[in-house]
């Protein structure tokens, strides 16, 4: 009995309390739906309360009642629209209006650090020289005396880039294969290395003389490859001949393992180089197709126009034999020439130079230099000759 007796009192102690939460939720059921309709009636409500603020602030000063206006008019309820990229817009309400505003994010973007070459990893950009070059490696060489004029860091081997297509078109050259004969080009000429674009696409067939063109003009790359990989034999074929001719040259610090000059592993020196120049010079095929300005070609119903990549071609102050450019991210801008300057055919190699124009502007110096020298070694022997005379 005691134990039933206490069970009883219990209960009615949590009475009062079941009383006040049964309150609560009654209130809340009420209320809730009251709420939800003066937020719909959100605008009503707020210009009520602006007429309240304007009668309550009439004896305030001039200038905090237009403040208080401007507070009053404006509708403080924005929406935030994404407007792209880093492009924010908030849209609201004032005195009537639909005010949008467009805020452009600041990112801040982290640079990557640029890649070297690797003549600017081995430090050859610290070599000085007279003429304050910007190319890595450099050597001028009068073809018809063999002196060197210029030269600097002549023996580091680095990669070649494009200038591999001078090999390429010359041996191709040589090989005296029908130029006429079409060649199509295919998945295997797409460049999977560096992963360049070009405008052959595949399937395009075109004679080889004007793949040939292309190569040697404008360093077409599925070009110099559809070249290589149609030689008898095929491309392991062609890359084993490539090297057989550097070594027949005296090229020793060559070495070829593609016909396009996109891997890195397509390494010489400008001593080398000096010698491709001079043998490439010899070919009046490649002579022609090098410095070849600009050129045509069709391709099913269009027809596609390719320019040199060497704007020293259509300068009237260079008269030029052969030239070739190249470009990789690890042999820098490079360039070698044959020219004729101040009557003296010379052999120019540039490596390894730094911005995109700075392998002209290094040439541009050299004929300056050289023009300069000239001028003064003629008026010397003239002098000489009038003391003489005398």
């Amino acid at each position: 009995m005691p134990e039933a007796r206490s069970h009883r009192v219990s209960r009615q102690r949590f009475l009062p309390a079941f009383r006040m939460l049964a309150v609560a939720l009654c209130a809340t059921a009420f209320l809730l739906p009251a709420a939800q309709a003066a937020e719909k009636k959100g605008p009503a409500t707020k210009k009520t309360a602006a007429a309240d603020s304007k009668r309550k602030t009439a004896s305030v000063p001039t200038r905090e009642t237009a403040s208080s206006k401007r507070k009053a008019g404006a509708d403080r309820d924005e929406k935030v629209v994404s407007g792209g990229r880093n492009v924010v817009a908030s849209v609201r309400q004032k005195n009537g209006r639909t005010v949008v505003a467009v805020q452009r994010r600041s990112v801040v973007r982290v640079a990557e650090p640029a890649r070297l070459s690797f003549g600017q990893l081995a430090g050859l950009h610290q070599t000085p020289d007279a003429l304050d070059l910007k190319s890595s490696v450099a050597l001028v060489i009068d073809q018809d005396t063999h002196e060197v004029l210029l030269s600097k860091n002549d023996h580091a081997v680095l990669p070649i880039a494009s200038l591999t297509k001078l090999m390429t078109g010359l041996l191709i050259s040589e090989a005296q294969l029908p130029s006429d004969e079409l060649i199509t080009i295919t998945q295997d000429d797409v460049d999977t290395e560096k992963r360049s674009g070009s405008r052959l696409s595949v399937g395009t067939t075109l004679p080889r003389g004007e793949l040939l063109h292309l190569a040697l003009m404008s360093s077409e790359n599925r070009a110099a490859h559809a070249l290589g990989r149609t030689y008898p034999g095929g491309l392991e074929t062609f890359v084993s001949v490539m090297n057989a001719k550097a070594k027949m040259l005296g090229m020793k610090d060559t070495r070829y393992v593609e016909p396009t000059g996109l891997s890195s592993r397509n390494q010489s020196s400008a001593q080398d180089l000096a010698l491709l120049v001079n043998a490439a010079s010899a070919d009046a095929t490649v002579r022609q197709l090098s410095t070849s300005p600009e050129y045509q070609v069709e391709v099913g119903n269009r027809v596609l126009q390719f320019n040199t990549t060497n704007r020293l071609v259509k300068n009237p102050d260079w008269d030029i034999g052969v030239q070739k450019t190249g470009y990789i991210t690890e042999a820098g801008q490079c360039l070698v020439m044959q020219a004729k300057i101040a009557g003296r055919k010379l052999i120019m190699v540039f490596l390894d130079s730094a911005g995109k124009l700075s392998r002209i502007g290094d040439a541009e110096r050299v004929r300056r230099w050289v023009e300069a020298n000239h001028m003064i070694n003629k008026a010397a022997q003239q002098h000489v000759a009038s003391s003489n005379a005398t």
